[in-house]
């Protein structure tokens, strides 16, 4: 029944990350659609982010009082109102209400169910955050090309519509399945919220790690398709395949990052990542053919996606007692940082050009590694190796 318990989760995340990354692939029909610049759409990108973030520590507290699993399912009860509210939506202010609304479920989900998964295979976290993160790329992968498909069968409200009726599905099976699991769902050892915050260099230094690249991830991919229908001259629909295939090297990079981040030094292998990420983005500027723009994107999916599992692997495996609220807390700092790169490249496009931005990106992206790879080679950085 474990088993069963962990497939509604991944479910259940698939629905969740589906909705935080449906708005990138929209972005540009968003703002011919409402007949807005590239800052206005940026906000709406940064919002479901901010959105994920804003929940996190809030649900750290939670976890000590509610059981984990009831805090999922509201989530999960969430997102399909959020879904439904964004798809009805007729002006730009309301889309943004929406989309925050619909980072609000994600954010919640993430907070209870990655403890959870911890609790459920407490000496296999990094695998199976491995596997959930896979369950959630695959909706990332499945994002681009489902959407373009509904946006020219129907409009761009079937999206939030079709996620809406999957997340309410999953939420009721993960309902029945909990029920009839021996033991119920794990409530974990987390009931002191301020104990978590004694880990807070852990919580620190994953934040720090993660920041900067996932600041960079978020400003390149919300803009992926934007960047290489302006700037490289592509049209939309391949544009649009581009940013599916980043996604889909995501798929064995959550699966193989999550192993290795189980038989790593998490640290080194975590800054080696950020590394990467900074040298496919300064790649993705100078890459001219189209061979070499697949195999930036799949280069720098590769790298991207692997850091999620490492540091989720770190933040657990770092603090054996309170994960849970240690983790949300980490989750929603991290993400208020990651969330405003894509407002920032917004922002950042209506003055500058975009591979300027990118460049920029890069070499302060790899500047703040060098910092971290100084500190940590002075031991100033807490580890459970």
């Amino acid at each position: 029944m474990t088993r069963r318990l962990f497939g509604t989760l991944c479910g259940l995340v698939l629905c969740a990350n589906f909705g935080r990354v449906a708005f990138a692939p929209l972005l540009e029909t968003f703002r011919t659609t409402f007949q807005v610049g590239t800052g206005a759409v940026g906000l709406v990108a940064t919002l479901v982010w901010v959105g994920s973030a804003v929940p996190r520590i809030p649900v750290g507290y939670l976890v000590t009082r509610i059981p984990r699993g009831r805090i999922v399912l509201g989530a999960g009860l969430l997102l399909t109102v959020a879904s439904a509210l964004t798809a009805t939506t007729d002006s730009l202010p309301l889309l943004q209400v929406g989309a925050f609304a619909v980072g609000v479920a994600s954010g919640a989900y993430y907070a209870s169910a990655v403890p959870l998964i911890g609790d459920l295979y407490p000496d296999r976290v990094g695998q199976m955050a491995g596997v959930h993160g896979t369950a959630a790329q695959t909706a990332a992968v499945v994002a681009p090309t489902l959407t373009v498909a509904l946006v020219a069968a129907e409009s761009w409200r079937a999206v939030f519509w079709l996620l809406a009726a999957v997340g309410a599905t999953f939420s009721l099976l993960f309902l029945v399945v909990s029920r009839r699991r021996d033991g119920g769902v794990p409530r974990g050892a987390d009931h002191d919220f301020l104990a978590a915050l004694a880990h807070w260099r852990v919580i620190l230094a994953a934040v720090v790690m993660v920041g900067g690249a996932g600041f960079v991830w978020q400003g390149v991919f919300n803009f992926y398709v934007t960047y290489l229908v302006t700037t490289k001259g592509m049209v939309a629909g391949r544009a649009g395949t581009l940013l599916t295939v980043a996604f889909a090297a995501g798929l064995p990079a959550f699966w193989l990052g999550g192993s290795l981040a189980d038989r790593l030094p998490h640290v080194p292998y975590i800054l080696a990542l950020g590394a990467g990420v900074a040298a496919g983005v300064a790649a993705l500027t100078v890459a001219g053919s189209l061979p070499a723009l697949v195999a930036v994107s799949v280069a720098l999916g590769l790298v991207a996606h692997s850091l999620f599992p490492a540091l989720d692997a770190y933040v657990l495996g770092t603090v054996p007692d309170n994960r849970g609220s240690a983790y949300a807390v980490y989750g929603g700092l991290a993400l208020l940082v990651q969330a405003t790169g894509s407002g920032a490249v917004g922002l950042l496009g209506e003055i500058y050009p975009f591979d300027a931005i990118f460049r920029g990106f890069a070499l302060g992206l790899l500047a703040l590694l060098a910092l971290l790879a100084a500190l940590y080679l002075r031991g100033a950085f807490p580890t459970a190796e």
